[in-house]
């Protein structure tokens, strides 16, 4: 078998230098919270392929319906041929999103394609064009969703001019001094200089940001919001793509909130490791396309829709949520142990277990001694991720079906290469 220095060499002859990659630790097996690399080495997985694995890599129950749906088939194109598993996740969907309104749902097959979807879906209902993204969001790399993600490196850097008819305005963080007020005061600020808000079709956010930090967003922020679409006739879209399917501690981000979007994006964490994606929505703006304007040919795949029933089972049966709530708290007061000599730690942030820590050092954002400090967890075998808009936050996305005593000894690595990384 070739050692992860081989397999390094022969990636970086073969793949395109604009796939970037945190590590060189190739995988060859993972189960549950651990993943195997090429020299043998396991390593504590705290990236869960960033929020996909939150039923742990390999669960027995996601595998077994896979391998049911592979012994029947594989690919029909659910335009061309439908199949009942398809409706049934559709159904389960519809019941499950926020929002106390007649639903429905269609399947693509990653989260920038649901995202893609929802701006289609949200221009045919309105007949209006513009739509408003907020700074530091992260929607994925296609056009559209690269233009409505907030950040330039290295997701817009020299790929030229962005889509037509997208805005950006300020996220509420408090850390950052920017607040909710900051954030309409600058829409107000739009409207009057680039924007009628009657050319508005829709506006998109995170409830938590994930690239951009792990960032909340402020119950009133969005409780604002909401009025806001409601009183011009916008869709409001919550991107879930990271933080749905028990991630935050309820089954989808927007549950902690007292009002609900009009669609939601998801994808990741739905297939448990299979690609799936979603959009769902009110059944009268789902419907606004017509026959033929959605879809895909992958989209909705037999074998990730097998996998999205399993994951929805799983997370359920095994009270996910709440585990994820138990979890993040332990991290966190772990986390609180350690700023108690570690003041860089500017903020631990976030619900459930999407949990991250923000490092500064005399007030600035300080992403070198976040980089030290995950390198150092990898020697020490704790696979960490960073984000954040000044590359200065870590984020922890283990599986939440973690063991405990992996878990206990996870933290007992992270304490050891966070002091190792301060002296360092």
């Amino acid at each position: 078998m070739s050692s992860n220095a081989d397999l390094e060499t022969r990636r970086a002859a073969a793949l395109a230098r604009g796939v970037g990659v945190q590590t060189q630790n190739f995988a060859v097996s993972a189960e549950n919270a651990t993943v195997t690399d090429a020299d043998g080495r396991e390593l504590i997985d705290f990236a869960a392929g960033i929020a996909v694995v939150n039923t742990g890599h390999r669960h027995p129950k996601v595998i077994e319906a896979v391998k049911a749906q592979l012994d029947a088939f594989t690919h029909t194109c659910h335009q061309v041929m439908p199949y009942e598993p398809y409706v049934r996740l559709a159904e389960r969907l519809n019941e499950k999103v926020p929002g106390n309104f007649d639903k429905k749902s269609i399947f693509v097959t990653t989260g920038a394609e649901s995202v893609e979807n929802a701006i289609k879906i949200a221009r045919a209902y309105t007949g209006r064009n513009a739509v408003i993204a907020f700074s530091g969001g992260f929607h994925g790399r296609t056009f559209m969703t690269m233009t409505l993600t907030g950040k330039v490196a290295p997701y817009k850097a020299g790929f030229g001019a962005m889509m037509p008819d997208v805005f950006h305005v300020p996220f509420p963080n408090a850390l950052h001094g920017v607040s909710t007020e900051d954030s309409f005061a600058a829409m107000e600020s739009l409207f009057k200089t680039d924007l009628d808000p009657t050319r508005l079709a829709a506006v998109i956010f995170e409830p938590v940001q994930g690239e951009g930090g792990f960032n909340p967003a402020p119950h009133d922020f969005v409780k604002r919001l909401r009025a806001f679409c409601d009183e011009h006739g916008i869709v409001m879209i919550a991107d879930e793509v990271q933080t749905g399917f028990a991630r935050t501690g309820t089954l989808f981000a927007m549950d902690a909130y007292d009002v609900a979007a009009d669609v939601t994006t998801m994808a990741k964490g739905l297939g448990g490791g299979l690609p799936i994606a979603a959009v769902t929505g009110r059944a009268e703006i789902m419907d606004a396309a017509n026959p033929g304007g959605l879809g895909g040919t992958y989209g909705g795949n037999p074998l990730g829709i097998a996998a999205g029933n399993a994951v929805l089972d799983v997370i359920e049966e095994e009270d996910l949520c709440a585990r994820a709530n138990e979890l993040g708290s332990r991290l966190k007061q772990r986390l609180e142990a350690i700023r108690a000599n570690m003041p860089e730690i500017a903020e631990i942030r976030g619900p459930g277990f999407m949990v991250a820590v923000e490092l500064m050092s005399d007030g600035k954002p300080d992403a070198a001694l976040t980089q030290r400090i995950r390198v150092e967890a990898l020697n020490r075998g704790l696979l960490l991720l960073t984000c954040g808009v000044y590359g200065n936050v870590i984020r922890f996305l283990a599986p939440i079906t973690i063991p405990d005593d992996q878990m206990a000894k996870a933290l007992d690595i992270l304490e050891e290469a966070m002091t190792a990384a301060k002296e360092g």
